[in-house]
């Protein structure tokens, strides 16, 4: 273990990873990590085991803007299983509960789904991360215990209906952070009258990631003697962070923002975060303060451009 830890380099980047079917985010994360022996790496949001697409692994100094892309909106298609509801809400549960599928009308559908959009209160699924009295929910799951979750304001920017068949549905999901998609699927099925559950799910956009190239994880393995190669696959730092404005600093202001003092640029953004680059390049996030001024908040202290070491 001492000698693997040894091993390890330095790699700063985002790696953009099609997540398999059947695997958990943390296992695909350490697989990842391991064939970049990198000494730090980070995912920027869980996706079931079930579910596949979009998981962004930030190497190095990109871990630090990683709390941002967990805030960040994201869409998925999702295959829904209509007339059967599961104890998960997925097709990775038991069947509780089998109903017949009526002949639904199009108009109810529609009515069904603009139900569940905007902004909305979601009560999260017991299979799910969140912890109750410092126990994960999903371990009180699987021991037969449900306690009370008290609900969540989400927001769903779009909910469309792509295709149907007999017994399933197909469904694009743009929603805010936070929301569990295996749970609009259940209270859709509970408006149709037939129940119902997530059969597939694929996330296709994060954030700034929007029908980005993602790369598999059979392929990243492949690379596994070839860091060059592994290296060529990520996007720089700030990446992540190009729906931000950014503010441009000379010289002098990047030395006074590497100190940790706030300062004045000439036609910076009124208000919020924004990205920070130098003559050197991107230097890390910022906020303009009420003052008009722009105050660092969290600074990378490599070359973003840079991987390897």
């Amino acid at each position: 273990m001492v000698r693997e830890k040894r091993n390890r380099r330095s790699v700063d980047g985002i790696l953009l990873l099609d997540k398999p079917a059947g695997m958990t985010s943390n296992r695909a994360l350490q697989k990842v990590k391991a064939v970049y022996r990198a000494r730090k790496a980070g995912h920027t949001g869980s996706l079931d085991p079930l579910a596949t697409g979009l998981l962004p692994v930030c190497f190095g100094e990109a871990t630090k803007i990683s709390g941002f892309l967990l805030d960040a909106d994201k869409q998925y298609r999702v295959r829904v299983r209509l007339g059967e509801t599961t104890d998960t809400g997925d097709a990775d549960g038991q069947v509780i509960e089998t109903r017949p599928v009526p002949s639904l009308d199009p108009a109810l559908i529609e009515q069904s789904l603009a139900a569940l959009r905007g902004t909305i209160q979601q009560v999260p699924p017991m299979y799910s991360a969140l912890k109750h009295q410092g126990q994960r929910l999903y371990k009180l799951a699987r021991q037969g215990r449900e306690v009370e979750r008290a609900p969540r304001q989400v927001t769903v920017h779009r909910l469309e209906l792509l295709e149907r068949t007999d017994l399933h549905l197909e469904l694009l999901v743009d929603c805010s952070k936070g929301t569990y998609v295996r749970s609009l699927v259940e209270d859709l099925g509970a408006s149709l009258g037939c129940g119902a559950h997530v059969a597939a799910l694929r996330r296709t956009a994060l954030g700034p990631f929007a029908d980005p190239r993602m790369h598999t994880l059979d392929a990243v393995l492949a690379l596994a003697e070839d860091l060059s190669g592994l290296d060529a696959l990520l996007l720089p730092v700030d990446a992540g962070l190009l729906h931000w404005p950014e503010v441009r600093l000379d010289g002098d202001s990047a030395h006074y923002v590497r100190q940790g003092q706030a300062v004045f640029v000439p036609r910076a953004p009124a208000r919020g975060w924004v990205r920070l680059r130098g003559p050197d390049g991107f230097m890390g996030m910022g906020q303009i303060l009420d003052d008009g001024r722009v105050a660092p908040k969290r600074l990378i202290q490599s070359d973003p451009g840079c991987v390897g070491g």
